[in-house]
């Protein structure tokens, strides 16, 4: 749902200024011209950032909450990824594709969301070299994830799998429920349990 900012303790300046400290280097002016398209958005817990089938329009960035991305296989939901405060959601095949998303983001807390039309991003991004970056980098880091955790599931044991998330993630492991923190680890919630009590490796709360 859209929402405006009285409740939250920021404004879109900063959610722009936040957006180019990380992905480029801008001007004033550009900093307006990003500031002019962002949109905000409340997701209470359980409610859907996208619906199955739902062709995906926006690149969201997570200021606060909890998401989980899953897509379902053999009547069982399959964890694809977990984000928390500041991560870049989005369903890159459904963006890009313009097509219906095989995949939902839920959220699994409430959810403040600062969304990026992707059409709007394309067409400043047209007259703005450094919009331009920042678009490239949001979406390499997008590309890089989703090669990382396919490297992690194909490469890893499932001790070795649990103690990167926690050095990596410990936020994740700590306020995502279990049984989606072992689908994403691509493992049962009974063997995510066994390595669990056999490793020291814990998120520090």
């Amino acid at each position: 749902m859209r929402d405006s900012l009285r409740s939250i303790n920021i404004t879109l300046r900063d959610i722009a200024r936040e957006l180019a400290r990380r992905f480029s280097t801008m001007t004033h002016g550009e900093i307006d011209v990003l500031e002019s398209i962002i949109i905000p958005m409340r997701f209470r817990k359980g409610e859907q950032l996208l619906k199955l089938g739902e062709i995906s329009k926006y690149i969201f960035y997570l200021h606060q909450g909890l998401t989980r991305q899953y897509y379902v296989k053999n009547n069982k939901e399959m964890t694809s990824r977990l984000c928390i405060d500041g991560d870049i959601v989005m369903s890159v095949e459904s963006l890009f594709r313009d097509k219906g998303s095989n995949e939902v983001i839920e959220a699994l807390e409430m959810c403040v969301v600062f969304a990026l039309p992707k059409r709007r991003l394309e067409e400043i991004a047209l007259h703005n070299q450094n919009i331009q970056i920042l678009y490239r980098k949001i979406l390499e880091e997008a590309l890089i994830e989703q090669q990382s955790h396919a490297d992690l599931v194909r490469f890893e044991s499932a001790a070795d799998r649990y103690k990167r998330i926690c050095k990596e993630m410990p936020q994740v492991v700590l306020r995502a429920p279990l049984v989606f923190v072992a689908s994403y680890l691509e493992m049962t919630p009974e063997t995510l349990s066994r390595v669990r009590s056999s490793t020291s490796t814990e998120p520090l709360p």
